[in-house]
């Protein structure tokens, strides 16, 4: 086949909305794209300066590129998502979703019972959900077990009964099996738990408040102090899942994306109550924005299945230009329209928030797992020419603001992973303020000045963060202590100051190299590198807020000795102050929304 000539190409390419299909030279493909206008779109992969490293090495191995015009680019993004479900290039980002999703079951009949269910709603009775995981269905099932005691047993086993089972001892039945309940009693409990599972965990409540006074006002005090304890497990529940001042059926969807991957953390809201979470880890490049993968991720998520219970609403943590396209594209496909919001306040923020720390924490476990970290150790040792992976790796990083507190970190990693044992932060004296150089040299020299005795812990790599002049004066310090020799890894930032782009000095500043963006050696490098960063900060802020942490509360417009004195009291000491919520020290007497605000702030300024 003679090669692909991009000039002739793009000059009989449509000017029009459509899909390209980027091929190699065995006709697999490659990445399908949409564009509002194909030739320009089609265009910049073939500049000369500017591409990514994704990017030039899809271009590397393009042999044909077909189109396909349609009227308008929504139609181009629908006709995208189709071929991209289809085939599955390797160079589109690919969400991995294959399973069903669960409902909760109700059957019918006297005694329905409550169940997991996934697949075709051929039983009768009713549906809910679906929600995200089965996880999140059996937590809501084994609350519903303690409130209400609607069975959850299977038919085959409830008509064989004779005599009740555990479940019964236990207050988690109330063993219909064998008549030991009345249908209409059974049936209260039934609608009761209709009710939780609707999302109306305040009208339930308000209910059950009424039928306690009740009780107790006929002096039936055993029912009052049942029907409070369903209270408090119906409170619990609204507490866990800040539902305060929530409604809705909304869907919380948060992404990062780091060198070694990107995690999309979905949060399912219906009715206003949190029904639970769910991880995606799409297939992506390093180069990936937040923004971009949450593009894709809504795209093939929406728009690729009509099964799905949507949301009226879509709550995000980055926007993308084109998401007014995948807005109108839902909209044609689904017959409805669907809002994204990216900037909220009050209960929507704290869904917000906790979808992104889900998806950060759910990405920092992934980028620890001990599989996927033998490989990074694997191409390190390629990368650098070692017989071996390293079994010892640390970093020195430095923080300071303008000079002031400055602190120096050294990270350990081991082929488990982070070593914190062996983390350790050195306060910097006696220095120029900002002078990084010194800072580094005192930091190495405190750590290996006695590295010659026996005994001693030694890195197989030891990796600075900086250029050529960083490198030079650790290599000075090292010959200086007589430090045995080891691999010394100089980490800079290149020109642009973007992940995937950092020049590598091996052991002195003449042996400069690079690695590809997606090569996991550097990955592992960067991983480090930031967690040495991450280490630093956070030990120069505490130097820094240290001396202000000590009277924090006294800081506060507001609170004087006396609503110190409550609040400490009421929380059991500053410790435990500094671990409550902002909702949890409004409730404190005395204490409004607004001055809970400033105290949380103070509390938390660092």
């Amino acid at each position: 086949m003679a090669s692909f000539d991009p000039a002739e190409f793009l000059a009989a390419c449509s000017g029009r909305p459509g899909v390209y299909r980027m091929l190699d030279g065995d006709g697999k493909l490659l990445y399908v794209g949409k564009a509002k206008n194909l030739k320009k779109r089609l265009s910049s992969y073939f500049r000369q300066t500017g591409l990514v490293t994704k990017t030039r090495a899809l271009v590397a191995r393009i042999a044909q590129i077909e189109t396909t015009i349609t009227g308008n680019e929504t139609e181009a993004l629908l006709l995208e998502q189709s071929l991209i479900k289809q085939w599955r290039p390797p160079y589109n980002i690919l969400l991995r979703d294959d399973k069903s999703y669960p409902y909760v079951h109700l059957s019918d009949g006297d005694f329905p019972r409550l169940s997991i269910h996934r697949g075709a709603k051929k039983a009768a009775g009713r549906y809910f959900g679906p929600y995200p995981s089965a996880g999140a269905i059996r937590e809501s099932l084994a609350l519903l077990q303690k409130a209400f005691q609607v069975r959850q047993c299977e038919d085959s086993y409830y008509r064989n009964r004779t005599r009740p089972c555990l479940q019964y001892q236990i207050k988690r039945c109330k063993a219909p099996c064998v008549q030991l309940v009345e249908p209409d009693e059974y049936a209260v409990d039934v609608r009761h738990s209709i009710m939780f599972l609707e999302g109306r965990s305040n009208a339930l409540a308000e209910e059950l408040s009424k039928a306690m006074e009740a009780a107790a006002g006929e002096l039936d005090f055993e029912l009052a102090a049942s029907i409070r304890d369903q209270i408090g497990i119906i409170r619990r529940v609204q507490d866990q899942q800040n539902i305060e001042g929530g409604s809705g059926d909304i869907d919380v969807v948060a992404a990062v994306a780091s060198p070694g991957g990107a995690c999309v953390h979905l949060v399912t809201v219906r009715g206003g109550r949190v029904l639970g979470s769910k991880n995606f880890f799409p297939q992506v490049a390093v180069e990936e924005s937040a923004a971009d993968v949450l593009l894709a991720f809504t795209e093939q998520y929406y728009l690729g299945s009509l099964e799905r219970d949507f949301p009226t609403e879509i709550i995000v943590n980055a926007i993308h230009e084109d998401i007014g396209v995948f807005v109108d594209a839902f909209a044609a496909v689904h017959q409805r329209e669907i809002g994204i919001a990216h900037r909220v306040r009050g209960t929507r923020a704290r869904w917000q928030q906790m979808a992104l720390t889900n998806a950060e924490q759910a990405m920092a476990a992934r980028l620890a797992n001990r599989q996927h970290l033998s490989a990074r150790y694997l191409a390190l040792a390629d990368a650098l020419g070692l017989d071996e992976p390293p079994k010892r790796l640390e970093c020195f990083d430095i923080s300071h603001s303008s000079g002031e507190a400055t602190v120096a970190s050294c990270v350990v990693f081991g082929p488990e992973g982070p070593l914190k044992s062996d983390y350790r932060r050195f306060n910097i004296e006696g220095v120029t303020a900002g002078d990084d150089y010194a800072a580094m040299h005192q930091a190495l020299t405190r750590r290996f000045r006695k590295a010659s005795e026996e005994g001693s812990k030694l890195p197989d790599v030891l990796l600075v963060d900086g250029g050529k002049g960083q490198l030079n004066m650790a290599r000075e310090v090292l010959q200086a202590l007589n430090v045995p020799p080891f691999v010394l890894l100089g980490v800079a930032k290149g020109v642009t100051r973007k992940p995937g782009l950092e020049t590598l000095y091996l052991n002195d500043a003449e042996h400069e190299f690079t690695l590809p963006g997606t090569s996991p050696a550097l990955h592992l490098i960067q991983q480090i590198r930031d967690e040495a960063h991450r280490f630093a900060i956070t030990g120069h802020r505490a130097r820094r807020g240290k001396a202000r942490r000590s009277s924090s509360l006294e800081d506060v417009p507001g609170v004087g000795p006396k609503r110190r004195r409550e609040l400490l009291k009421h929380f059991g000491g500053l410790q435990e102050l500094c671990r409550a919520s902002l909702d949890e020290i409004a409730k404190a007497p005395g204490i409004s929304k607004k001055l809970a605000e400033s105290i949380y702030a103070t509390l938390h300024s660092e």
